[in-house]
């Protein structure tokens, strides 16, 4: 097992990890050791949170030292795959086989277990989030002891167990649905109106398997990225105009970092994604903000961003809109409702962004926003909380499996407050 007691920052260089001790075992058993006589502990994936989701005081532990798996069931046509992998190497593996995940999200560089934990997604209106593809699970519990749940055998706990913000114990694999390889072209279009995506933002985001908008709310178009699944009916909708060059998401940025693009038919793993896995995928230094919300409040959040361009936009990088499909998680943002989804790349100047974002929230919130667990936000938590039907279900589960608190942290103690 190696340990690290120097200081260790996030992805996005906007903080440092409060953790005395970072620990990496390299075997199950000594991670089973680990958890067992650790009296607090909290598992830490690839650090492209934001907030302090994963941070601790005590102690953390990554899990990318541990054995890679990635152990195929065809005949139940899922995927059992180490927590600490990366989607970039699950995905080559799985093509490998002939086999997909049907969705990815924009960046192929982060860890499953994170992913799931937090919610992420990518874009789609057919397209759930990337943990409603969990099928199973096995984390220890505070005991050091492995605890696996099902869909098919745990239908009642499984979907307050996957997006658990690291809560209820160490994930250690998951097991995933998986459906046959399929290619995808990827084709984007310029100086799409505003105006239009609003008024018919189903039509739009439902134009191709997976569909994103750019834009910095401080103008009247934006540039619109076409995910097509061969073998699909072509979308109807074709606003803008044809880009005729690679482009990549943030204007002025060199294009070479971005999956292909103009049409080319390429594996599903180099195109759902909006970079290449071999690539930095950032503008710079950043800080990222997102919020879901109904897709029947579109044009409203349209209208509310629009107002606040000129506040947004100069210390924006650039702003994607997705759609996502509703699920069942008990804290997914995307529980019980289809969503489309508002994220901020901001540029990394806190003082600057704090005053927007604080704007961006008074305006969205009425409409129902709830945020991305792993980005920043200002929404009070007890208010952030109330939105999800599950709540209380899941501070249930909190009780049932760490009643101790072992696994806990501030930012759960700010959401889920023991009594």
């Amino acid at each position: 097992m190696s340990d690290s007691s120097a200081p260790v920052r996030n992805w996005a260089g906007n903080l440092t990890y409060a953790s005395p001790r970072i620990h990496r075992p390299a075997d199950h058993g000594a991670l089973a050791a680990l958890v067992r006589d650790t009296p607090r502990i909290r598992a830490l994936g690839s650090g492209h949170s934001f907030n302090r989701v994963a941070d601790s005081d005590h102690d953390l532990v990554r899990l990318d030292g541990l054995p890679r798996e990635v152990a195929v069931d065809r005949e139940s046509s899922t995927v059992t795959v180490s927590a600490g992998t990366r989607y970039a190497d699950l995905a080559a593996e799985l093509h490998r086989r002939g086999l997909a995940l049907a969705n990815l999200a924009s960046l192929p560089h982060i860890s499953v277990a994170g992913s799931c934990a937090t919610g992420t997604h990518g874009s789609g209106n057919g397209l759930r989030c990337l943990a409603a593809a969990v099928r199973g699970i096995e984390l220890l519990g505070p005991d050091g002891e492995a605890v696996r749940l099902a869909r098919d055998t745990d239908p009642d706990v499984l979907p307050g167990a996957v997006v658990a913000l690291g809560l209820l114990g160490v994930v250690t694999r998951l097991t995933l649905e998986v459906e046959p390889a399929f290619e995808v072209s990827q084709r984007v279009r310029l100086d799409v109106p505003l105006e239009e995506v609003a008024a018919d933002a189903d039509a739009v985001f439902g134009s191709a398997y997976s569909v994103s908008l750019f834009t910095d709310w401080n103008g009247d178009a934006g540039r619109v990225w076409l995910k097509h699944r061969e073998g699909d009916p072509a979308g109807g909708w074709s606003g803008g105009r044809p880009a005729d060059t690679p482009q990549h998401p943030v204007p002025g940025m060199p294009a070479g970092p971005a999956t292909e693009q103009l049409g080319a038919p390429g594996p599903w793993f180099e195109r759902l994604p909006h970079f290449r896995p071999g690539f930095t995928p950032s503008a710079g230094e950043e800080l990222q903000s997102e919020f879901y919300l109904p897709r029947s409040a579109a044009a409203a959040a349209f209208a509310a961003l629009r107002g606040l361009g000129d506040r947004i936009a100069p210390v924006l990088y650039v702003s994607e809109v997705r759609t996502v499909r509703g699920d069942d998680l008990w804290l997914s943002p995307a529980y019980g409702r289809d969503s489309i989804a508002f994220h901020f790349t901001w540029r990394r100047d806190p003082e600057a962004v704090a005053p927007v974002l604080a704007a961006v929230e008074e305006r969205l919130a009425p409409l129902g926003a709830r945020p991305h667990w792993g980005k920043l936000a200002t929404l009070p938590p007890q208010e952030v909380a109330a939105s999800y039907e599950r709540a209380a279900d899941f501070a249930g589960l909190l009780e049932r499996f760490d009643p101790r608190g072992k696994f806990r942290n501030a930012f759960a103690d700010l959401y889920f407050p023991r009594d």
